[in-house]
């Protein structure tokens, strides 16, 4: 055989070219499903997060998603719902916990504090609305008027009554503390016969009137009488969030359209859209002066702007999603309270944190 008939064989230097080739072309690609499975902005700013040192603190006590916050009227304790099916009772200061509520049985998607502070109001998956103490955990008093999920409840200005939201397509109001029925509110039946649910609730600091969503429009109601006294318009919107500005006069809607929308409910209009959010708006709260509202968002941010300008005063990226070990996205912001004196934001998240921070 001659050297012309001997096969080829690369040379080292091409071998050597050939083995970063195929070393490049695999981090390529696993580079670019890094890409499309991640968000880099969500990277970035938990990064920061974490490099500096936020005005803030974190409560790690759940084990699942937290779905509702609230402070005490003084200001000293919070108390965060998840489904975990706990309600836990910490310390606003510095997130040392106090205690752990188990009165339910499955996902707790909503509580509120008593206006003394002495009790706290819980319900969700087990279609129960259970009062408790807030001091000790101790069950006052069970409510099962519900025949399914109960999404959202709250207090009467004056502790009295409390009432409820529920995806059996009911509100009910009823006595804080013996049970007893005072009125009920029944949506209209779906074309597909069923009642729409409703998916949030607020009482009009004055106590007289009692503002409900769920899918479409916003109703108000007479809290006396159940009478509807006022209608603000969604559409097929899915509302999630419901809250009273501090004197009464302003309703602030979170929905399914991405946006905050205020309504005079002295005039019926519509006196301003924000539009800072890229996904569902699940949460909004007014600050005590009623100047700023904060806004918790599927798309992982919460947000504090102007009530009546909507310039934006700060984003809030401190939540975020794992997967796998690796940081993937924001996470959902479910839920989101002013501390009484104005100064702080707690939000609740599927990350299972509650973060406190300032509201700057």
């Amino acid at each position: 055989m001659s050297i012309l008939d001997k096969p080829l064989t690369p040379g080292p230097h091409r071998t050597k070219r050939r083995r970063i080739i195929i070393i490049l072309s695999i981090v390529a690609v696993l580079l670019i499903v890094f890409l499309m499975f991640t968000d880099i902005r969500a990277d970035i700013a938990f990064g920061v997060h974490f490099v500096t040192a936020p005005n803030h603190f974190t409560y790690q006590g759940h084990s699942d998603y937290v779905s509702a916050v609230a402070w005490s009227p003084d200001g000293k304790r919070i108390a965060s719902a998840s489904g975990d099916h706990t309600v836990q009772v910490w310390d606003a200061t510095d997130g040392s916990h106090v205690y752990i509520y188990r009165g339910h049985s499955s996902d707790v998607s909503t509580l509120a504090w008593s206006p003394d502070g002495k009790y706290i109001v819980s319900a969700g998956l087990d279609n129960t609305v259970q009062v408790w103490e807030a001091a000790t955990g101790n069950l006052v008093y069970t409510y099962r008027g519900h025949n399914d999920v109960i999404y959202d409840v709250v207090w009467s200005p004056d502790g009295t009554r409390i009432a409820s939201a529920s995806n059996d397509g009911t509100v009910h109001v009823w006595h804080a503390f013996t049970g007893y029925p005072i009125l009920t509110y029944k949506s209209l039946s779906s074309a597909k016969g069923s009642p729409a649910p409703w998916n949030a609730i607020a009482w009009s600091p004055d106590g007289k009137r009692i503002a409900i969503g769920g899918i479409g429009n916003v109703e108000v109601l007479d809290a006396t009488s159940s009478k509807d006294i006022g209608s603000y318009g969604y559409n097929a919107a899915i509302v999630h969030a419901l809250a009273w500005s501090p004197d009464g006069r302003y309703i602030t809607v979170g929905s399914s359209t991405e946006m905050v929308q205020i309504w005079d409910t002295v005039t019926g209009q519509n006196i301003y859209n924000y539009q800072g959010h890229n996904g569902d708006v699940l949460s909004v709260a007014w600050s005590p002066d009623g100047k700023r509202i904060v806004s918790g968002s599927s798309d992982g941010t919460a947000q504090v702007w102007d009530a009546f300008t909507g310039n934006n005063a700060y984003t809030y990226r401190g939540h975020a999603d794992f997967y796998w070990g690796h940081l993937t996205s924001s996470a959902s912001v479910n839920a989101v309270a002013w501390s009484p004196d104005g100064k702080q934001i707690a939000s609740g998240s599927n990350d299972m944190t509650v973060q406190v921070w300032q509201a700057k």
